[in-house]
């Protein structure tokens, strides 16, 4: 049978929304601290796309070097977007097919790179619902410390 309801939230954003202690798991396991680096076969457009977005989740802990390749991914379906945008933008929204007009096939590009990027862009918070519950002075916002104490101090 299949899951239920919406995915978890990662812990840390868990802290960053407030949410009560005795729902935030003060023993999930902690990446190792090391250099959060894009992969090497990332595109030109997703590498603008994670120097934009990276150094702040890096600081505030929600991406660590266990999330490189989800994050990878919300970065690459942004690009993608991006790119089916201009596309769209540069040509009709109808073009000749087999059987007379259709739709533009960027328009499908578009929609399943923006279904991509909202699906893993909600779990590094990048989504407007996820960033409305919020709360700047939150306990271990500025992702400090290494165990459950840098999460619930």
């Amino acid at each position: 049978m299949g899951k239920r309801g919406p995915a978890p939230k990662p812990t840390a954003l868990r802290v960053l929304h407030g949410d009560r202690k005795d729902r935030i798991n003060d023993q999930e396991p902690i990446p190792p601290e090391s250099e959060i680096v894009p992969p090497e076969e990332i595109s030109p457009d997703a590498r603008q796309v994670w120097e934009r977005l990276a150094p702040s989740l890096i600081a505030s802990g929600v991406l660590t070097t266990w999330d490189v390749d989800a994050f990878w991914m919300a970065c690459e379906a942004l690009a993608r977007y991006r790119q089916a945008t201009r596309l769209v933008n540069g040509s009709a929204l109808l073009v000749q097919g087999p059987n007379g007009l259709t739709k533009n096939p960027a328009l499908v590009v578009q929609r399943e790179a923006e279904a991509s990027f909202a699906h893993y862009g909600a779990r590094f918070g990048l989504t407007p619902s996820d960033r409305s519950q919020l709360k700047i002075d939150a306990p271990g916002a500025g992702g400090k410390g290494r165990g459950a104490e840098r999460l619930l101090s």
